[in-house]
């Protein structure tokens, strides 16, 4: 019998030992992938998820970085990491669900809703869906109290700022204005952040502004502080058809304590919600388990942000105009809180947010659901 020497023998070896080393599943590959894996389940292989905010400074990263670490620090057995990623907000969110490169992303309700139709604007339908509906964002038109500006008509030969340049704002701002019969070509449509626009409303390079968030929103306490300001009303009739029209658009009662200068409660209007969103082929049970975590975890998520109040009873399954995904479903039906009198399409008739809901505070002197 012939032998090998030790070096030879070894040699000889390797590969059985690579073989066995690859079959042996505590010496697999946990993956980098963007949620390819359908489970969740402890003996799955890792996930890695990925959250579309936005820049820093709004209301979205704050709330997007919360929700990361709830479902991070409360996921059980699931196997998967949580991160959220700032963007620049709802349009390239959802663009980005749509390809793949994100698995949950924040959006406000009215950008959606007209992504999920392929209008406004969008040159696609994206098959997008809701699994939270999050903070109203309660925004309306203010002018100085001598510029003579007393309706939303009024805007008519003004110059007026109508949100920054490509963050969307035309999609409820165009509504909004076409409600009052007055359309972009009546006025000069001026771009600008909110507190930007507080300082054109000073020095007179504005005439009115649209700004808006949580109540009370920063820029425009900000504007109370430094002006006298005027807040131009909604009419009754158009208000009431708005919200008739548009599921994203939402009754909404400034009371006359939020604003130094108002002078009475103001019949406002919640234009589009903060929502989470994911793309329609998400897999149903890890949407399930994200929406239960969220929910079981809400204090949490509020002890962040005061955005996190409105994931209550009444709001988070509030129907904004893009239908919910199947797993939120199951858990919202679970929950008892998914509007089973009302249809999957239709919001609760007395869906306006309860006073423990809205936002107390702003984080900064930018929209909290506008991005």
């Amino acid at each position: 019998m012939r032998f090998l020497s030790p070096k030879l023998a070894k040699a000889a070896l390797l590969p059985f030992l690579a073989a066995a080393l690859l079959l042996y599943p505590g010496c697999s590959n946990d993956g980098s992938g963007g949620g390819g894996e359908t489970s969740s389940g402890g003996g799955g292989r890792r996930q890695f998820l990925s959250m579309g905010t936005a820049p820093v400074g709004g209301a979205f990263a704050v709330v997007g970085q919360a929700v990361a670490e709830v479902l991070n620090a409360r996921k059980g057995d699931a196997n998967w990491k949580m991160q959220a990623k700032g963007t620049k907000g709802s349009q390239e969110n959802i663009r980005r669900l749509a390809k793949g490169d994100l698995q949950l992303a924040l959006s406000n309700s009215a950008i959606t809703y007209f992504a999920v139709r392929g209008e406004s604007g969008w040159e696609q339908k994206y098959d997008m869906r809701a699994i939270a509906t999050l903070a109203p964002n309660v925004a309306m038109f203010i002018t100085t109290a001598d510029s003579g500006i007393k309706s939303i008509a009024d805007l008519k030969g003004k110059k007026v700022v109508v949100g920054p340049a490509g963050a969307g704002f035309e999609m409820f701002v165009q509504p909004l204005l076409a409600a009052h019969g007055v359309t972009y070509d009546d006025f000069s449509p001026l771009n600008a952040t909110q507190s930007g626009a507080v300082d054109m409303l000073g020095d007179g390079s504005a005439d009115a502004a649209f700004l808006g968030g949580a109540v009370p929103t920063g820029s425009i306490s900000q504007a109370c502080s430094t002006h006298d300001i005027y807040f131009i009303p909604f009419g009754d009739a158009e208000r009431t058809r708005l919200v008739e029209d548009y599921p994203f658009f939402q009754p909404f009662t400034v009371t006359q304590d939020k604003y130094p200068d108002l002078t009475g409660d103001y019949a406002g209007l919640n234009v589009g919600s903060m929502q989470l969103i994911t793309s329609a082929d998400q897999d149903e049970q890890l949407i399930y388990e994200i929406t239960k975590l969220i929910w079981e975890n809400r204090t949490d998520i509020a002890a962040q942000h005061p955005a996190g109040k409105a994931i209550n009873e009444k709001n988070a399954a509030r129907y904004t105009g893009t239908d919910f995904h199947p797993g939120a479903v199951k858990f919202y039906k679970e929950a008892g809180i998914w509007p089973e009198t009302e249809s999957a399409a239709e919001p609760a008739a007395d869906a306006e947010p309860a006073a423990d809901a809205e936002p107390a505070t702003e984080a900064a002197a930018e929209p909290a659901a506008q991005e």
